[in-house]
């Protein structure tokens, strides 16, 4: 999550699935919508395939370089998130600026935090020699946890259901919808990459890569320097050029919202070796249409390197 910094003063841009810039409306509009709030467009497709016509999704952070991590909110994000009747955010660290716009003023709006909703905290909890139990960093891009997103789905059918009963049906068919085609995709990447191994630039698709059951051969020293943008240990960045000039790697994995030289090195000597290299994204790139229209691309792309 390297230099997206510089663009973030210009988040506003109107994405393809309908989510609307930040302004400060009442929480339903003229025509009677529910006023949604959610921190990046992802989470924000995910309730506009849930409410359909029904809703008015805001999304903070619409911009493909926008980082969540160092988003800083203004005003018209305050006013925005207040007059909301349902907000949605990742949590786990991700997305702290969206905490500090949750005041009193919105303690009457539904929340939905996806990263606790996903399990992954209990998930990740091992004992200690001593009988204790720690928690152990996870990671906290949910949105590639297919069954993450599920439940999210069927969260917002049953919260908007709460502040428009009488579009319940709606609001539950729809969820259902989203939901098959959610496993569909599932079905499709399951166990696809068993017995052979992965790059990947940034831990982001962490979870797409364990439904295809792929090893993760990168680093972790490498890993754990792009996410914390810090400069890339020499030896890590041999062991890695090693690996894809060897071929020893089945795919990388590219995080395309991650701009670092080294990075950009190693993903042009993957195309030089003839090793697939597989795009992703943090958040809705322009041209796609929604979730399932960005996650059935990715999906597709890493199967089908993963099948050669």
């Amino acid at each position: 999550m390297t230099v997206r910094n510089a663009m973030l003063g210009a988040v506003a841009a109107v994405t393809a699935v309908a989510l609307t810039a930040c302004g400060g409306t009442p929480a339903t509009t003229a025509g009677g919508k529910i006023k949604v709030v959610a921190s990046t467009n992802v989470w924000g497709s995910v309730v506009k395939a849930v409410g359909g016509d029904e809703v008015e999704v805001t999304a903070i952070i619409n911009d493909p370089s926008g980082d969540p991590h160092s988003y800083n909110s203004k005003p018209s994000d305050v006013a925005a998130v207040k007059d909301a009747k349902l907000v949605i955010f990742n949590g786990g660290g991700y997305d702290d600026f969206f905490a500090t716009l949750l005041t009193t003023e919105t303690e009457g709006a539904k929340k939905i935090e996806t990263f606790p909703l996903s399990g992954k905290i209990s998930d990740h909890e091992e004992p200690e020699p001593s009988g204790e139990s720690h928690d152990h960093e996870v990671n906290k891009h949910v949105w590639y946890d297919l069954e993450t997103v599920r439940k999210v789905a069927d969260q917002a059918a049953a919260d908007l259901s709460e502040i428009a009963p009488d579009k319940k049906a709606t609001f539950q068919a729809n969820a259902a919808d989203f939901g098959q085609k959610v496993d569909e995709l599932h079905k499709r990447l399951d166990g696809v990459g068993k017995g052979k191994k992965v790059l990947e630039t940034e831990p982001v698709a962490h979870y797409l890569l364990d439904t295809a059951g792929v090893e993760n051969a990168t680093p972790e020293t490498f890993s754990d320097a792009v996410e914390g943008e810090t400069d890339i240990p020499a030896a890590a960045v041999a062991e890695v050029t090693r690996l894809v000039e060897q071929k020893q790697v089945t795919a990388v994995v590219d995080n395309v919202q991650t701009e670092n030289p080294a990075v950009k090195q190693v993903v042009e000597k993957a195309r030089t070796a003839g090793v697939p290299v597989v795009q992703v994204t943090e958040t809705l790139p322009e041209g796609v249409t929604g979730y399932l229209d960005w996650m059935t691309k990715q999906v597709d792309a890493l199967a089908g390197a993963l099948r050669g």
